[in-house]
């Protein structure tokens, strides 16, 4: 099922005329604050507050310090490792970052302050205090022998000084301090490298100015604006890579959308290609999505003149989420271009020619895989270099083995502690080299995927194309309400043991509609004879064909729902898997058919399949981090 969004011309022609207003600080400490993100998953209450909100929303982005020193002794090409011979390198794990096996040449200076003036379309002009449209960038640099040219390594976000507004604690860290996600990592393994670091904040938070329009066309402008300026500078080579997780990461696609020229690469971890599509599946509604536009408004403002600043779908923005939540079907989801201007993955596929190295979590409920897959095929399609890693952790970093051990059964537990990758430095090191310095080989796509029993494999792409669909298929009869129990069923399939589902499994059901013109369905999967949890499928009726196309409904009638399941890449004990159906199950909301929901009639699911065995070439292991630290 794939996704459908007309391509945008975001012409900005005008808009990268960028120049510096100011330039100023020289060098500084840092320290690091752990903070929790605004992308976490919530649930609403009548009359919650904002504020009481916002303690719960901020910044997981900036979360995990570097590791200390690191320790050499490798041969001289080690950037050129095989992901198969990886775990034989002599790599230092004891920190709680992957770190580089050669430190760098350089020392660095910084941060130094830049303003840079963006011109924007009538549309997006802001009112109340109007004044320059200004991107703020913080920089730091090698200090590289005079007359030499450096790429830069960006990170974008609106969570630099985000939070509290001395209301509901103390803001976070401003974008003069190396955020502890991507900034102090970045300075620590690649500056030395001869690389720059720059922290940019998106408008209307930091120092930033104008509005803040949430992942919205203005926004987008802003960053393709600070991308290009970053590559225009005397000392820049012009080369301007990105690299972020959740909203970070978000803007690495928004940034690729009408992209400068000087942007050869992405990295975006667990950045969403779409904000109808991060809250929507299948028109099924998270409950985050219902205050999202006017949470991050409030979160980010201060009471100052500078921030009393009003974007034109400031009004609608927050309206969206409940005109398509009670209106779908019937023009309530497409009432104005809200969700259009805001779904970044097509205009990056019409513009972008550049590379994007996809990191994801299998068992991240924040931005769900589904993001990352079938985009990575979708990008090679296009003939994008792109490259996928993705283990079963949850809203993480690769290399956080102290997030990770947090999993539960059933959602990643399984796979730690084989999931943390300490070589992914490594794996990043030869990318950059390439497509910033220019420097090796292009490197190879592939895809290196985890299965949820922990064990990796790498794949030219994923869904693997030799994937083998089996099906299963039964009549039923029973209702799905939010009122009576989750009814179970077991599906049964001919297979001589423990089957390798890879890719994202359909379900198709035939459903009667109740007293109310619509209805939802939550289902889980897990393994017949363990109970294990292995995935789960969402989809509201109203958008059964799958997608972001609704199609009314009427009372009492039957459709047919082609259900997707989020990606998964598991092992099952046997030949059968159970169904559990829900009216709406996690963090997504209930449909406004909810107490009558909806009657099942028929179900007929299709596993993709792929056999590996044991001793195939695809499967390869990690460096053992566990024995080098206490677990």
């Amino acid at each position: 099922m794939g996704e459908e969004c007309c391509g945008h011309d975001h012409s900005n022609e005008d808009v990268l005329e960028a120049t510096i207003i100011q330039d100023s600080i020289g060098n500084s400490f840092y320290f690091f604050k752990r903070l929790d993100e605004f992308d976490s998953r919530f649930l609403l209450g009548g009359g919650v507050a904002v504020v009481a909100i916002i303690s719960m929303l901020i910044l997981s982005t900036l979360w995990t310090a570097a590791g200390p020193s690191i320790a050499g002794g490798q041969d001289d090409d080690w950037w050129n490792t095989p992901v198969h011979e990886r775990h034989t390198m002599d790599l230092n794990m004891t920190g709680l970052r992957s770190q580089l096996p050669e430190q760098g040449p350089y020392t660095w200076s910084g941060p130094t302050e830049h303003f840079v003036e963006v011109d924007l379309p009538p549309s997006e002009q802001d009112v109340g205090y109007p004044g320059p449209a200004l991107m703020h960038i913080a920089l730091w640099m090698p200090d590289v022998e005079p007359g030499t040219k450096v790429p830069v390594i960006a990170t974008i976000h609106p969570y630099y000084d985000f939070g509290g507004e001395g209301v509901a604690g103390d803001d976070s860290n401003p974008n003069t301090i190396p955020d502890a996600g991507v900034g102090a990592w970045v300075l620590d393994q690649f500056v030395p490298h001869g690389y720059a670091l720059a922290q940019v904040s998106t408008f209307g938070t930091g120092k930033s100015t104008h509005c803040q329009d949430v992942k919205g066309l203005g926004e987008q402008i802003g960053i393709q604006a600070a991308v290009h300026w970053l590559g225009e500078q005397n000392w820049s080579n012009g080369n301007v890579g990105l690299m972020g997780k959740s909203y970070a990461g978000t803007t690495n696609w928004e940034a690729a959308q009408n992209p400068s020229p000087h942007l050869k690469t992405i990295v975006p971890i667990s950045g969403s290609i779409g904000v109808q599509q991060m809250f929507y599946r299948n028109g099924s509604s998270e409950a985050r999505a219902m205050l999202y536009d006017v949470l991050y408004e409030g979160a980010t403002a201060d009471a100052t003149e500078d921030d009393m600043r009003m974007c034109s779908d400031d009004a609608i923005g927050p309206v969206s989420p409940f005109t398509t939540w009670l209106g779908a079907g019937f023009g309530g989801d497409q009432w104005n271009d809200y969700w259009d201007e805001r779904y970044h993955l097509q205009d990056v596929l019409d513009n972008y020619n550049g590379s994007v190295y996809i990191v994801w979590g299998m068992q991240d409920w924040n931005v769900d895989p589904y993001h990352a897959f079938p985009t990575h095929e979708l990008l090679r399609q296009q003939g994008i270099n792109v490259r996928t890693i993705a283990g079963q952790w949850a809203h993480n970093y690769p290399d956080q083995p102290d997030r990770h051990s947090e999993v539960t059964s059933g959602y990643g537990a399984e796979a730690y502690p084989n999931m943390t990758r300490f070589d992914w430095a490594v794996e990043l090191f030869p990318w950059f080299e390439y497509y910033l310095k220019g420097i090796g080989d292009e490197p190879e796509s592939y895809v290196q995927m985890q299965r949820n029993d922990g064990r990796w494999h790498v794949e030219e792409t994923w869904p693997p194309e030799d994937v083998e669909p089996i099906l299963s298929s039964g009549d039923s009869s029973f209702w799905v309400t939010n009122w009576n129990s989750p009814p179970s069923i077991e599906m049964a399939f001919e297979s001589s043991g423990p089957m390798h589902i890879s890719g994202l499994p359909t379900l198709h059901v035939d459903v009667r509609t109740g007293a109310c013109n619509g209805g939802q369905l939550f289902v889980e999967m897990s393994d017949a004879e363990t109970g294990l949890r292995l995935g789960h499928a969402t989809m509201d009726v109203r958008y059964r064909d799958g997608g972001y196309d609704a199609k009314p409904t009427a009372s009492f009638a039957e459709y047919r729902m082609l259900m997707e399941f989020n990606p998964m890449d598991v092992i099952t004990s046997g030949n059968g898997v159970m169904l559990e159906f829900s009216e709406s199950g996690m963090d997504y909301l209930p449909s406004p058919c909810a107490a009558t929901g909806l009657e099942v009639l028929s179900v007929e699911l299709t596993l993709p399949i792929i056999d590996r065995g044991g001793e195939h070439e695809a499967w390869f292991d990690v460096p053992p981090w566990w024995e080098h630290q206490e677990m």
